[in-house]
């Protein structure tokens, strides 16, 4: 972890800041509850992070996450690597590497590899279990 601190000279304020980096391959793999297998790159598991998640998500070629929503956390994926099917509210597309989708709160959603799959999971405010509800 590099740090510094960042003053800020309006009123005679100071304020602490330090800079937060976390190495890929320090960042222990583990499921979710919908069983996908997921690397949090930086969450409220390793870092001072308040609104929001990332992490890594991987599915092997035939395997889908379980139909899921969240009630409170708005969801991007972006694919890294793979293809595969995703369907949110009963809609269905085809998604492959390069391709960011949008998750509204709220919305269900699942993803099915074609391909193993490799791809970016970003949350807000910041991914919890107690907010993955199925159904």
């Amino acid at each position: 972890m590099v740090g510094w601190i960042w003053v800020v000279g309006i009123g005679g304020s100071v304020e602490g800041w330090v800079m937060e980096i976390r190495k890929y391959g320090e960042q222990v793999p583990f499921t979710t509850k919908d069983g996908s297998t997921i690397r949090s790159l930086l969450d409220v598991s390793n870092a001072p992070v308040e609104k929001q998640s990332l992490a890594e998500a991987t599915l092997v070629a035939g395997a889908a996450t379980e139909r899921h929503y969240h009630k409170a956390s708005e969801e991007f994926y972006y694919v890294l690597e793979g293809c595969g099917l995703m369907e949110i509210d009963g809609e269905e597309r085809e998604v492959g590497a390069g391709d960011a989708i949008l998750i509204p709160a709220g919305a269900w959603h699942q993803i099915t590899a074609a391909e193993a799959m490799r791809f970016l999971c970003c949350c807000a405010p910041a991914y919890a279990h107690e907010d993955t509800f199925f159904a």
